[in-house]
């Protein structure tokens, strides 16, 4: 794990400009579901199809239990599996979705509270599956339409389903600084403008009997500061703080040990954030991640976790980072400018740096020329990897109009299971790095222009709104968490 940012932190002032706003919150989704199946605290599971396969996992005293996972029968798409239902036949899941509190012929007993949230959530299911069919819905803001998404309707269905639906209880145990508060600025700014604005988001419910997820709000960002000693290279504090945290709540509260923490999320930009979730092993083994650093070599879960984007601002908002000339008045084929953080920049800089102009790689610029102006005046922007794969150039590049250009090992891009990548982006292997020039230039000019305007619609689904605007990062972020939620079915006790 590298450790340039050890001892790096933004300002730990909060944000400043958090206000409550009265926007509904949106998400995103696709056109079928897998539903991992979690009993409290039990081995066993319902009855399922035949095809149906499962993959063991420990609960947190160690005892093995079973998740429904993929099999090869199961369509797929990018960035998880397809959801479909293995608990109940489809009538009778129906049934139960449309009338959450009948009295079931079996067992005379009535759906407990936990059981109504399934069946809401069964009938959000059954509503995006039918998007796929129907004209689309309308929206007076926006309608997402288009290339850059991988299933628009069933996306669209599902963000309105979302705003409909969805509530999150943020536990309140735990203090500030490193819990319910972040800093805002700099380059790990989007795990305290999310960890802030979901304190006062309408999406959240303070009755945890009508959450359809929990939050875990604790800092990756303030625990480096505010735990961590400088130099120590020891993770025992940080790591600790984690798992008392998990222990508190779990043993003040039901709902950790009713889904082995299948229904709760934590949220980190820093890099160190996935060590970090490793010491709960009901947080890394069931939970909901959303991280930046979605490295699938370090044990990021594309089907469960969340790979959000990270986003430098330097003020804590993006006034005057948007905005660039058309794609005829951009005179560099390509721009990078960074340090040699990771083998690829050396390999970047060791074929392109002064080699060529159309090609304008750089360590340092010169203090006369502006970093953003040399982005607004390229074509094209490469996006590598440092020593993580997480790095805020992407969303820059988005944000003046400039094609990023991905040279990245491991990587799962930011809302992938929405986001067709390939329409707006340039991906490039490693190995390909001394052709970089041959493969930009063999791009025709219709199909650059024609990624370079997806890009600028892209743009607003990476915005960062102060407060918060409908299909902005933060609602993506939450509509990206509600589609793991709908990919779970929890039961408690009381249900048999």
């Amino acid at each position: 794990m590298a450790g340039w940012r050890s001892a790096w932190w933004p300002s730990p002032s909060p944000c400043s400009k958090l206000v409550v706003w009265s926007s509904i919150v949106p998400l995103l989704l696709l056109s079928g579901f897998l539903v991992r199946v979690i009993p409290k605290a039990s081995n066993r599971l319902l009855a399922t199809p035949s095809h149906q396969t499962f993959a063991t996992t420990k609960d947190a005293r160690g005892r093995a239990m079973e998740v429904s996972a993929e099999d090869s029968s199961s369509p797929s798409f990018a960035g998880g599996p397809i959801i479909h239902n293995p608990v109940e036949p489809e009538k009778e899941r129906k049934k139960e979705a449309l009338n959450p509190t009948r009295t079931t012929a079996r067992s005379g007993k009535k759906y407990t509270k936990l059981a109504k949230i399934e069946a809401s959530l069964a009938q959000a299911r059954a509503a995006i599956d039918e998007a796929k069919y129907g004209n689309g819905a309308e929206d007076p803001d926006y309608v997402p339409n288009g290339p850059i998404y991988r299933h628009p309707k069933t996306f669209h269905r599902s963000y309105l389903e979302m705003e409909r639906r969805f509530k999150v209880y943020v536990y309140e145990e735990g203090e500030p600084p490193v819990f319910h508060t972040a800093p805002c600025q700099g380059i790990l700014g989007m795990e305290g403008i999310f960890i802030n604005h979901m304190e006062i988001s309408p999406f959240r419910t303070r009755d945890p009997y009508k959450a359809h997820a929990f939050f875990l709000p604790f800092s990756v960002v303030s625990v480096v500061r505010y735990v961590y000693v400088v130099d120590s290279h020891d993770w025992g504090a940080m790591k600790n703080t984690a798992l008392d945290y998990v222990n508190v709540i779990s043993t003040k509260h039901p709902f950790w040990n009713r889904s082995l923490g299948a229904d709760h999320f934590m949220l980190a930009c820093h890099d160190w954030g996935p060590e970090i979730s490793f010491a709960v092993p009901n947080l890394y083994n069931n939970s909901i991640r959303a991280l930046c650093n979605a490295n699938t070599s370090e044990r990021f879960i594309p089907a469960r976790d969340v790979s959000i984007p990270e986003i430098h601002l330097p003020k804590g908002t993006i006034d005057g980072l948007t905005g660039g000339p058309p794609a005829s008045q951009r005179r560099h084929l390509v721009f990078f400018a960074g340090g040699i953080h990771g083998d690829i920049r050396a390999v970047l800089s060791e074929h392109w740096q002064n080699k060529d102009k159309d090609v304008q790689i750089h360590q340092y610029l010169p203090k006369n020329v502006s970093y953003y102006d040399m982005m607004r005046s390229s074509k094209y922007c490469i996006c590598p990897s440092g020593y993580e794969v997480a790095s805020p150039r992407m969303v820059e590049a988005l944000y003046v109009g400039c094609v990023p250009v991905l040279i990245k090992d491991h990587y799962v891009a930011p809302f992938s299971d929405v986001l067709n990548w390939e329409s707006f982006s340039v991906n490039i292997q490693v190995k390909d790095i001394p052709s970089l020039k041959k493969i930009l230039t063999g791009i025709s000019q219709k199909r650059y222009i024609k990624m370079q305007k997806r890009g600028l619609q892209v743009r607003r689904h990476f915005e960062v709104n102060l407060p918060p605007k409908r299909y902005d990062v933060f609602h993506v972020i939450l509509h990206s968490i509600w589609l793991r939620r709908l990919n779970i079915r929890v039961r408690d006790g009381e249900e048999s």
